[in-house]
This record gives structure tokens, C-alpha cells and sequence, in this order.
């Protein structure tokens, strides 16, 4: 039954790692008038959050190109997925930020209870 719990809670990490791009995506294009900027901002956003996560965070790390790991790793999470949150925030979506948050705090306690961070 732990697996299970396990597995569901790693589809939810990468469910969660996909809502941060949507997060930022839609951010970006809502903001501001020009649309310019909405596409500056809507494809530029999550290309930059993308590239992050692949220098630091791919594959729990063992992907990355400049793995991380304890605090900084910890770091990187925390502004990552608050990104996702903050910019959902910021779009003026503020239950489902709210929510992303909460899913992510579930995930990441349940990743360090089961010692998988």
C-alpha cells in the first residue's frame, strides 16, 4: 500500500512540476496590454523556469547538469514551486495558488517523511 501512496505522490510531483509552467505560461499572458509582452512574457517565463529546473533540479537531480542537493536543493524547490504559486497569485488566481501551494507543501513533507528528497 506504501508504494502506492509513493508512486500517486511522484505523479503528483510531476503534475506539479507541469503546473508551474502552465502557472507561469498563463501569467504571462495575461499581463499587460501589449502583446508583445504577453508573448515575451507568456513563452519567455516558462522557458526560463524551464532551463532552471534542467541545469538544477532534472530528475530529482540526477539529471541536472549542476545537481543539487539538502538546503540548496530544498531552496530551489521552494522557489520553484512558490513560483508556480506566486505567479497563479499574481494573475489574480488566488484560491488555486493557494491550492498549488498546499498540494506542493503535502508533497514535499510526504517526500521527507518517506525520505525521498
Amino acid at each position: 500500500m506504501q508504494t502506492l501512496a509513493k508512486n500517486a505522490n511522484a505523479l503528483l510531483m510531476f503534475l506539479l512540476e507541469l503546473g508551474v509552467l502552465a502557472s507561469v505560461a498563463y501569467w504571462g499572458f495575461t499581463l499587460g496590454s501589449n502583446r508583445g509582452v504577453k508573448l515575451l512574457a507568456g513563452i519567455g517565463g516558462p522557458a526560463l523556469f524551464i532551463a532552471a529546473w534542467a541545469l538544477f533540479g532534472a530528475g530529482g537531480g540526477a539529471n541536472a547538469v549542476i545537481p543539487l542537493t539538502g538546503p540548496a536543493r530544498a531552496a530551489l524547490e521552494i522557489i520553484w514551486f512558490g513560483g508556480g504559486a506566486l505567479a497563479l497569485y499574481a494573475a489574480g488566481l488566488r484560491t488555486p495558488a493557494f491550492g498549488f501551494l498546499a498540494l506542493f507543501i503535502v508533497n514535499a513533507v510526504l517526500r521527507l517523511l518517506w525520505n525521498e528528497v
